[in-house]
């Protein structure tokens, strides 16, 4: 009475995990391009496998189903794969001080679960809106989030360039405490002129930025900007 063979192993559903690998493919590249911590491997595990899994939930039980002795409800697998994918989203958040990283690389770890599980549920109208939301977020809004107007609790962004050797990059630290501010990240950059470092600073603070390069291009030997 149970043995019947299982539906949903069509060329249907192949179609459909083929989308979940193309368009989670896709995302991860993009990831991938811009060296995030998750890349195109992870991506695409993941949207192809919530695929897989919903596929199963919705499938992989009709031969025990029987109309009013077995009833199984499908959306509860769907349910455990959003809970399921916030530890792998949780991985990739790093905590530093007060400084967050990796909240975008998590959320788009969740969206890709959910287009696959789109594909999984042969909604491809749904997952192809979402993938292309996707592209819009990370390619479009930090063109308009450039243009908004910058809190005073924002970290900006400050290039220091001083002669190496002379003990400048302590003056220079503590210039930037004496200011008010506080230095979040440091970058040192390669090339330029020999014995020039260029150091890129995230800093923090409220006091406007160009009194602290002012300030910093006071310093014997080092100009800010």
């Amino acid at each position: 009475m149970f043995d019947a063979e299982p539906l949903g192993q069509g060329w249907l559903q192949v179609g459909e995990l083929a989308l979940a690998f193309l368009l989670s493919a896709l995302i991860g590249l993009e990831r991938e391009i811009r060296q995030k911590s998750a890349g195109l491997r992870t991506y695409t595990l993941v949207g192809f496998g919530s695929a897989l899994i919903l596929l199963v939930s919705k499938y992989g039980f009709s031969n025990v189903v029987m109309p009013n002795q077995v009833v199984l409800d499908p959306s509860r697998v769907a349910a455990q794969i959003v809970s399921g994918i916030g530890f792998i989203g949780g991985g990739v958040i790093f905590v530093r001080k007060d400084v967050v990283r990796g909240l975008t690389t998590a959320a788009t770890v969740w969206l890709v679960a959910a287009v696959g599980m789109a594909c999984g549920a042969g909604l491809p109208v749904l997952a192809l809106v979402v993938f292309a939301g996707h592209f819009i977020v990370v390619m479009i809004f930090p063109y308009l989030e450039r243009r908004l107007p910058q809190s005073r609790w924002a970290p900006s962004r400050l290039q220091v360039s001083y002669q190496d050797g002379k003990g400048i990059l302590r003056e220079v630290l503590v210039a930037c405490a004496d200011q008010g501010f506080s230095v979040m990240r440091t970058q040192i950059e390669q090339g330029g002129d020999v014995g020039i470092v260029t150091l890129i600073l995230e800093i923090r603070g409220l006091r406007p930025v160009v009194k602290l390069a002012a300030r910093l291009s006071e310093i014997s030997g080092c100009a800010a900007e």
